[in-house]
């Protein structure tokens, strides 16, 4: 079976009866409540609420960061609850890729060294790295800056340069944290163009948090969260006129 991706349709993601909770003062504040959902490889989807729905807390656990207090999470054949901390962070550094809404750059290094840092714990070689981060800075348009430090890049290319870090090691899901919240109308489409092309060459499967509309109009799968909860599951054609 082929998904929209074209690609084998397999679970890369899965939640069972998902629960979340934290502890504010003497309240409990129940975040996510009963969320069953399934990601397959090569999706476009978005986790679309507003502040306070509860997908930042869902992307959270997905990409390992945080566990449920009830339910399951599996991710990539892991169950979330049961990692360790170094088990969580061993499944994150090889497959997992994040991009953050304020780019995490390191000012220090250049756009080639952040995106080779998530390499250097993979233990590859020099010529291995050089490769690979190449490769990413290729496919995001961005090979001429390599040299170049964060201060000297725009918000467009700083974010294309997080999108390379994201993807240099290929990994098999990426999460996008509200990615294109600091930039303007003209950056947040060329952002996303550049996503959508690597999830079609690529098959990796991109999981988005956010209340954008720039990016909903590029969902292939928009799930609405209210108050924690699946208020609405549905495949969609994007429209990116």
């Amino acid at each position: 079976m082929k998904n929209g991706g074209g690609v084998e349709d397999s679970v890369v993601v899965s939640t069972d009866k998902l629960v979340r909770t934290f502890r504010v003062g003497r309240s409990e504040l129940v975040a996510l409540k009963d969320v069953s959902l399934e990601f397959h490889r090569g999706e476009f989807a978005g986790l679309v609420g507003p502040s306070g729905s509860g997908k930042t807390t869902l992307l959270n656990i997905i990409g390992t960061l945080d566990t449920p207090t009830s339910g399951t999470a599996t991710v990539l054949g892991e169950r979330v609850e049961k990692l360790s901390p170094g088990q969580a962070a061993a499944l994150r550094s090889r497959q997992i890729g994040f991009i953050f809404q304020t780019f995490n750059l390191l000012p220090v290094y250049s756009a080639y060294e952040n995106v080779e840092f998530p390499l250097l714990l993979l233990g590859l070689s020099s010529a291995e790295r050089r490769k690979k981060v190449t490769d990413a800075l290729e496919w995001v348009g961005l090979a001429d800056r390599a040299k170049s430090k964060p201060t000297q890049l725009s918000g467009g290319e700083s974010q294309r340069v997080a999108i390379a870090r994201a993807v240099v090691k290929r990994p098999e899901l990426v999460l996008a944290d509200e990615p294109t919240a600091n930039l303007d109308a003209e950056n947040s489409h060329k952002i996303l163009q550049t996503m959508v092309g690597l999830n079609r060459d690529l098959g990796t499967t991109f999981i988005f948090s956010t209340h954008d509309e720039k990016v909903i109009r590029y969902l292939r799968r928009k799930i609405s969260l209210v108050d924690g909860k699946v208020a609405n599951d549905e495949a969609r054609s994007p429209n990116t006129d």
